[in-house]
């Protein structure tokens, strides 16, 4: 591990060089084994969260309490130390740049992590694809991200962002916290007859239900794409 970064006060972006990485698609995940000195190993799957960039791979990693390996790589785990990856995994939930497709971007809690892949993949290649994001997250505290999404969405001609906050709001902001509905996706998403390509990601009860919300908005459901993690906080 190279460098790591703080994002929320329990979640972190470990930045890896990984010697003849073969590059990976917005979307993608990796397996990441721990083994212990007694021989007892496990791994998790995590999201990676960086545009392809020679051998460079960024993981955000939200601790899960009592977790087996969440815990280890955002309190213990230091710069210099080894990790074992395995992948790059996936290829359904991915976004190519060569698409020319709107594209809008649902995430739930840490489920904006592959997405935030996509956004900076788009950047990457100079796409012009206009993309929208919602987010919906607890709290202003709980945002992934924030500053270079507050950048990006200022910058990156074609991107919007917007947040839905489900406990509990900025100051001034013009509604009181609720969960993500129908009208929020209404009103930040794409017409279907737009025939968008879409990608939810985050807690399977807020993954299901905006599948729904955009499968009864009239979207195609081929163009629905999902990824699912447990519970969380979105």
């Amino acid at each position: 591990m190279t460098a790591i970064r703080d994002e929320t006060a329990t979640a972190r972006t470990l930045v890896l060089t990984v010697p003849d990485w073969p590059g990976h698609l917005a979307g993608q995940h990796v397996d990441v084994r721990l083994t212990a000195e007694d021989g007892y190993s496990t791994q998790r799957s995590y999201s990676i969260a960086s545009a392809a960039d020679g051998e460079t791979v960024e993981l955000t990693v939200q601790q899960v309490p009592d977790g087996e390996v969440s815990p280890y790589l955002g309190e213990v785990l230091s710069i210099g130390d080894p990790v074992e990856l395995r992948g790059p995994v996936g290829g359904y939930f991915a976004w190519r740049p060569e698409s020319t497709a709107p594209v809008l971007l649902i995430a739930g809690g840490s489920g904006i992590v592959p997405l935030m892949a996509m956004i900076r993949a788009r950047r990457a290649a100079g796409s012009r694809v206009p993309f929208r994001l919602i987010y919906s997250v607890r709290t202003p505290h709980d945002i992934y991200y924030a500053d270079e999404l507050r950048m990006r969405a200022r910058d990156d001609a074609g991107l919007d962002v917007a947040y839905a906050f489900t406990r509990a709001v900025p100051d001034g902001w013009p509604s009181p916290p609720r969960r993500l509905g129908v009208a929020e996706v209404n009103t930040h998403g794409w017409p279907a007859d737009f025939e968008p390509e879409c990608f939810i990601c985050g807690p399977t009860g807020f993954v299901e239900t905006v599948a729904d919300i955009l499968v009864a908005l009239g979207h195609d459901p081929q163009r629905v794409r999902t990824e699912r993690f447990g519970p969380s906080g979105a």
